[in-house]
């Protein structure tokens, strides 16, 4: 029996993903199911750059907006609520496509990966040394980002030690985010295409500034605002996020408005840095560039395109090791 063909479209913050995913969807009759780990909360809009109802064009998103800032999201929960959609999409005879940068989403659609019992602490400590001797402590401090992201941002990737206790604390918490895996790459349940988007790097960093720009422009400062009067605590792992988490700084007076605007946009150019150490590891992804206008460089979306085709007609299958 074939495996049901999904396509994920990845890569670091703002390198335009959102947009590829809609135009593959709206070319092949998809659906697209976000894999970023902060737009699933609702009413952080402005600082995850949620796409409105006009700029998804008519397709049907996923995983947006499903559970309140205060409630506890952990990858085990994403992947099953995303194996249980990529079912019902293609039970409707559409393309899955998973759109999103938040590494360890994607790993565990590629990977098929098993959230199960929390593994004894040792074991943790021994898998993640044995992780950072192979992937580096760029992508150590990736993986502790996206488990515990107030951590992750007190400690430098350099402190190896202190970033595996994070991981070893976050994994056996009463309501823990596991990681209980092997790191190899291995055939997971679905025949998947990886769509990688990449940018030099001085433009993708213009872009993201130009982000921040806008979302000030937006109302980010009032939509951390809502949050909080809602009840948000500013502990919260939701609003630990980049945004949220400067913002709160300086609604608590701990820094100035451009203080907090600068932060926001160190801290996201360091994270697209460690975006891009997660997925430049995984070979089974095929890079299209981008130009700093959100066009594709020469040659290469016609390269993407014949990549897309082929693989949706049968014509090409992942290898995995």
């Amino acid at each position: 029996m074939s495996k049901q063909r999904v396509i994920c479209v990845v890569g670091p913050t703002a390198v335009g993903k959102s947009d590829v995913a809609i135009d593959i969807a709206l070319e092949y009759g998809g659906e697209v199911i976000s894999a970023d780990s902060m737009q699933v909360y609702r009413g952080m809009d402005i600082g995850t750059a949620k796409l409105s109802p006009a700029e998804q064009r008519g397709v049907a998103h996923h995983m947006l907006d499903v559970v309140e800032p205060m409630d506890l999201f952990t990858v085990a929960t994403w992947k099953e609520a995303a194996d249980d959609l990529i079912h019902e999409i293609a039970q409707r005879n559409r393309l899955p496509i998973v759109c999103g940068g938040t590494g360890l989403y994607i790993r565990s659609v590629t990977d098929d990966l098993t959230f199960g019992e929390r593994p004894q602490a040792s074991d943790i400590r021994t898998r993640w040394q044995a992780y950072v001797d192979a992937q580096g402590v760029e992508a150590l401090h990736q993986a502790l980002q996206e488990v515990d992201p107030a951590s992750a941002a007190r400690l430098h990737p350099n402190d190896v030690k202190r970033v595996i206790r994070a991981l070893e604390v976050a994994e056996t918490a009463p309501a823990p985010l596991s990681h209980d895996y092997d790191f190899t790459e291995k055939t997971g349940r679905y025949d998947v295409l990886l769509v990688g988007l990449w940018m030099e790097r001085q433009a993708l960093y213009r872009r993201v500034e130009l982000r921040v720009d806008k979302m000030v422009e937006q109302g980010l400062e009032a939509e951390v605002k809502r949050l909080l009067a809602a009840g948000a605590s500013a502990e919260l792992p939701a609003l630990q996020a980049i945004g949220y988490k400067e913002m709160v700084q300086y609604l608590r007076g701990d820094c100035t408005f451009d203080d907090a605007i600068d932060a926001i946009k160190r801290n996201t150019r360091r994270f697209v840095k460690r975006q891009l150490s997660w997925f430049r590891r995984d070979a089974r992804i095929h890079w299209f560039e981008r130009t700093a206008d959100g066009a594709f460089a020469d040659g290469e979306a016609d390269r993407m395109w014949g990549t897309i085709r082929d693989f949706v007609e049968g014509k090409y299958h992942i290898r995995h090791e």
